[in-house]
């Protein structure tokens, strides 16, 4: 019971920080290491499609280091999305503005920056209120 109180508690008072100081939203998603974001999500990917094409499709926004395609470990099937690394900030941003909702083999494809994987942290998402509760309550 203790546990549930100091979760609701700790709730509260994130939604009322977020309340009062807007960038706080922000910072909670950003990372907190000042190194630069080279990494792309790209998701919607067709399943037949490799990694040499993807890296292909990408290449022309400037020096593509790594691609990777996740695959699902029972089937072996890709599981629709994957992970493109450039050389440079830049370019990896210019390979999103110009790619994201474009179609590949047919898919339109949904890129954004990926986030760093933490391992063994707990994750705190704040919410804010109105918002996925169900509507306001009184």
């Amino acid at each position: 019971m203790r546990t549930l109180l100091t979760f609701l508690g700790r709730r509260a008072s994130t939604a009322a920080a977020v309340n009062q100081n807007p960038s706080l939203l922000q910072r909670c998603f950003l990372s907190s290491s000042s190194s630069p974001n080279n990494k792309l999500f790209v998701g919607g990917l067709s399943w037949s499609l490799d990694e040499k094409s993807l890296k292909e499709a990408f290449s022309s926004y400037g020096e593509v280091t790594e691609v990777t395609i996740v695959y699902d470990k029972d089937s072996g099937r890709s599981r629709g999305f994957g992970f493109v690394n450039f050389s440079r900030e830049d370019d990896a941003k210019s390979a999103k503005d110009a790619m994201d909702g474009k179609a590949l083999m047919g898919r339109p494809l949904r890129i954004s920056f990926a986030l760093e994987r933490v391992r063994g942290g707990h994750v705190i998402v704040p919410r804010l209120p109105g918002i996925g509760d169900g509507g306001n309550r009184s």
